[in-house]
This record gives structure tokens, sequence and C-alpha cells, in this order.
């Protein structure tokens, strides 16, 4: 399938839409995070947005955006649930009906933050593509508009956002570390920072333990990839077309580090900014320690992508020490 690839005219486009629903989020500097690094660190808090994660910049685009017919037969998405959260609450806001397929094992804040918003949610087997191929069947069974997490400008467009932020706040940034689950927010990351000054850095980051954004960018071919991180923000085995495509053009940079140090960038990430954390959130600061000499003396921004971390999430990774 053929998609058009977003421009920054279509990410400031996003941004006058999306101005009236979200303010910007903050871009903190934390000195123990400079000390850690050996750099000048940023952490932009997309943690702070209403659902508590960068997704719903996308949402909120995407959906004001639904024509008429669209709006009559809602809209059918799959997540792990952050995408879902963005789709639920954008659909809420403009009054269209939401059916989200998740994971039978699905994070429960984030299941109760979707339903809570209203959307229809439909359990389906043990992680996001399982989900993913049963919001297909549904399109088909039931004429909804389909939502893919990846394969959608307007999303990109919108998630792109939160980098137009950090130029803005931090304009001498060198360089951008974002988390990578279906890779909306690096593919927005690198529209933006390539348009508006080549010389900044964009670095995507994945677990080794769920690679297949990594290996589909590594190989420059759409691949498929063994599933088992405990950060479900991550946890995706197929990669998608239309952000491969503009990460394969545009990133700089692409690492995988461990859960366990995933886990342990969490755990400092908590400690030092006293912000709630998800695992895939504090991937970012995860992938700047592995190169940690790499980025030395550098402003470096470090997108902590989400806050929407479970209980048990959260005790397993303060007391993982």
């Amino acid at each position: 399938m053929e998609w058009t690839t977003p421009t920054l005219a279509d990410v400031l486009s996003a941004r006058r839409r999306i101005a009236p629903y979200l303010q910007p989020t903050p871009l903190y500097g934390y000195a123990a995070l400079d000390e850690l690094l050996g750099a000048q660190v940023r952490v932009k808090h997309e943690n702070h947005l209403p659902i508590g994660a960068f997704k719903v910049r996308g949402g909120l685009n995407l959906v004001s955006q639904l024509n008429e017919d669209e709006r009559r037969r809602g809209v059918v998405s799959a997540s792990t649930g952050n995408h879902g959260q963005s789709i639920a609450y954008a659909a809420r806001l403009f009054g269209v009906s939401a059916t989200i397929c998740v994971p039978e094992n699905a994070n429960p804040l984030k299941v109760a933050s979707m339903r809570g918003l209203g959307a229809n949610l439909v359990f389906q087997g043990r992680d996001f593509d399982d989900a993913r191929l049963r919001a297909e069947e549904l399109e088909r069974e039931r004429g909804y508009r389909y939502v893919h997490s990846g394969n959608e400008p307007l999303l990109i467009a919108g998630v792109a956002t939160q980098t137009l932020e950090i130029l803005e706040q931090e304009p001498a940034t060198d360089t951008i570390v974002v988390p990578v689950g279906g890779g909306s927010g690096a593919a927005g990351a690198c529209i933006v920072a390539k348009a508006v000054d080549p010389r900044v850095e964009v670095i995507g980051v994945q677990s080794e333990a769920a690679p297949a954004a990594f290996r589909t960018w590594s190989e420059r071919r759409l691949l498929e990839a063994g599933m088992q991180t405990y950060a479900e923000g991550l946890a995706t085995r197929v990669a998608f077309e239309l952000p491969q495509r503009i990460l394969w053009k545009h990133l700089d940079d692409f690492v995988l580090v461990s859960d366990d140090e995933i886990r342990s960038a969490q755990r400092t990430l908590i400690e030092t900014t006293r912000n709630l954390v998800e695992a895939a959130g504090a991937a970012s600061l995860a992938a700047a320690l592995h190169l940690r000499e790499r980025l030395a003396g550098k402003r470096v921004a470090l997108v902590l992508s989400g806050g929407n971390a479970s209980r048990a999430e959260l005790l397993a990774a303060l007391g993982a020490a």
C-alpha cells in the first residue's frame, strides 16, 4: 500500500490542529542525569499529557480529520495501551465510537483508562500483533474505519509535534533519543529534525527482546522477530512499513538495549525526576547510557514517551536494585 510521507508542513498543521486541546510538555534538565551521562541532558516529559503518553498527539490529529462517513462508522484499532488510549481520548472528544483490540494480558491501568474514556474493548491473543489481526477482522466484518498504530501519516504528523517543541525549547540540541515500538515517534522526530536542522542526530532504541523494528531498519526489509520484552510500548513482532521508510532515509542510528538496562533506567528516571515512568519511556535513557562515550559533552534530549506503569511493573523496577 502507498502512503503519503508527512512533511514539516503537515507537522505544523497538526500542531495548529491539536493546540486547543494539548499544552506543550516540559523539557527539563536534571543535574544527576548530566553527571551520569557527562552531557547536557534534557528530558521531554510526554508523560505529562492527558493520557500520560505521547500518542495522544497523533490520535487527536487523526480523529479530528475524519470525514462524516468515517465518524458515522466509528473507528477500530489495536494497542497495548497508549495508542488505544489516544484513539479513545480523541474519539470521545469528537463524538466518535471507538473499538480497541488489546492483548489479553494488557496493562490494567491502560485498560481501565481506555474503558473510562468510553472505548469498547476486545481482548484478543497474547500480544499486540494478535490484537492487530482481530482489529483488521473487525474492520472487514463491521465496516469500521481502521486506524493502524504506525501506517498512518496523520498519526506520525501528530506525534512529530513533540520534536517541534524540543527544538523550540532547546534549539541547540545535538541529539534526540527516541524509544521505538512501531516507530511513529522516531519517524516523526526524523521528519522534524532533518527539516529544521539536518545536523541534529536522531537515535532510536528498542529492547533486544523485541527487535523487529531494529532488524528491519538494519536490513532495509520488513521483518518479523520474537517478542519477549516486558516493555509493552516496545513490544511488536512485526515492523511497520511507513515508519520504516522514514527511518531508512533519516534515522542516524538505532540501538538495542536489554530489558535489565531498561529496568535500571526506569528506576533511575523515577528517582531522579520524581515522575512516573513506564518501561518504554525509560528506554531512551538506557540507550543514552549505552552510548555514554559518544554523547559526552553533547546536548541530548531524551524522550520520556509515557508514564503509564502498572503497580506490578513499578514494584519490579524499584525492587530490582
